[in-house]
């Protein structure tokens, strides 16, 4: 019984936030909101901001900022509307390119460790394939053991990739995005607080999939102790 009231708390833990953020973005993603879209509410804010190197795309993918070729990408299905979540989440990507623009070195590090975890992450998938085989056609288990155990380090990157993007989300979000919605008056007084509720759903976004990464790991790490 209790290791059953521990798994259904994890799975609460992972799965909630996501939900609940799901809700929150459906719900003010409905109303027209905004006189343009999201998208146009971008290109507005990186042209007042004279961010003069960053262009705005349209995506098929989610909404993001790539750093890399300043860049930021909308999904039309979702920033593409008038309402309120597609404003606020345009004006969170925003948030990021002004990172940028101000050397922040926590954004920086963030992309230098995805690009790191994509091929650490491929690279673990394939030691956790190859070590049994490995150990068994060497006839020296232990060897099948420290690749596993490499492997399972490994794949612990997602989870401090996830524990750094936190900060710079929650840092793009209430110290650049909110502030500026609230200043340049593209939010009236009352609907703040419904911004920083979308806001925070999409921070506990990215601690769910931190936890879920580290319920990967001990997953494998049960395994390996079999």
């Amino acid at each position: 019984m209790p290791y059953a009231l521990a798994l259904l708390a994890l799975v609460v833990l992972i799965a909630g936030p996501g939900l609940w953020a799901r809700h929150v973005l459906e719900r003010h993603g409905r109303d027209e909101y905004f006189s343009g879209t999201g998208i146009d509410l971008a290109r507005i804010l990186v042209r007042d901001l004279n961010l003069t190197d960053v262009q705005v795309e349209t995506t098929e993918l989610g909404d993001h900022y790539d750093p890399r070729d300043k860049v930021v990408r909308l999904n039309v299905a979702s920033t593409g509307k008038r309402s309120l979540t597609a404003v606020v989440v345009a004006a969170h990507e925003v948030g990021h390119a002004m990172q940028d623009q101000s050397a922040d070195g926590l954004l920086r590090f963030r992309t230098r460790l995805v690009m790191f975890g994509i091929w650490a992450e491929r690279i673990g998938a394939a030691a956790i394939m190859v070590a049994p085989l490995l150990g068994a056609a060497l006839q020296v288990p232990v060897v099948g053991r420290l690749l596993l155990v490499g492997a399972v380090a490994v794949l612990g990157i997602p989870v401090v990739v996830h524990l750094v993007t936190l900060p710079v989300e929650l840092d793009a979000s209430f110290n650049r995005a909110l502030p500026l919605l609230k200043t340049g008056k593209y939010i009236p007084p009352e609907d703040e607080g419904a911004a920083r509720q979308i806001l925070t759903a999409c921070a506990l976004t990215y601690l769910a999939q931190a936890l879920a990464s580290m319920f990967n790991i001990l997953r494998w790490i049960r395994i390996f102790r079999r």
